[in-house]
């Protein structure tokens, strides 16, 4: 059900800040917090902006968390076969065009899961989308760190950089 009450800088607050991209997310943080479903985002949370493929260790961190959780991308890229293709070198089922902050395309992924809200989180980089959508639908929220590319250490985004100064300015702690 959504919060229509709910006050804004509540919709951006993540329930989860982690220092490191979505590989930081362990078997036992979703333990700790009755995790049985992961709905992750895919551009900058799974794999850079313009790259199709995936980060060798990304394949085997899926393959952990495929082992005790349902997992689904949910894209608001309209690269069908961009996307397509990232989900099927991480043998995951996808949705794309989601439109987020909108969560009717995460119902969708909700629905296949078969799981309570409280036990599905929403992963991912951005403030704006991933975080406000998760949170409008009462999912417990996870904000990553970009994914770097296959060559770098540390990746930064001006856009999340931008999102991180307004979402404070509205009394978000990060």
């Amino acid at each position: 059900m959504i919060n229509l009450v709910m006050p804004f800088s509540r919709l951006l607050q993540p329930n989860l800040v982690l220092d490191g991209n979505v590989m930081a997310i362990s078997l036992d943080l979703l333990s700790e917090h009755s995790i049985k479903g992961l709905i992750l985002d895919v551009d900058d949370t799974l794999v850079p902006l313009r790259q199709a493929e995936t980060n060798p260790d990304l394949a085997q961190w899926m393959h952990q968390m495929k082992s005790v959780t349902t997992v689904w991308l949910v894209s608001n890229n309209i690269n069908a076969h961009r996307i397509g293709r990232i989900a099927t070198l991480l043998d995951v089922p996808y949705i794309t065009s989601a439109g987020k902050p909108s969560g009717r395309k995460l119902k969708q992924a909700l629905t296949a899961m078969d799981l309570p809200v409280n036990q599905v989180a929403m992963v991912g980089d951005r403030l704006f989308t991933d975080v406000l959508a998760g949170n409008r639908l009462g999912l417990f929220t996870i904000l990553v760190e970009p994914m770097p590319g296959l060559n770098q250490i540390a990746r930064s985004s001006p856009v999340r950089a931008l999102e991180v100064l307004v979402s404070q300015c509205f009394g978000v702690t990060l």
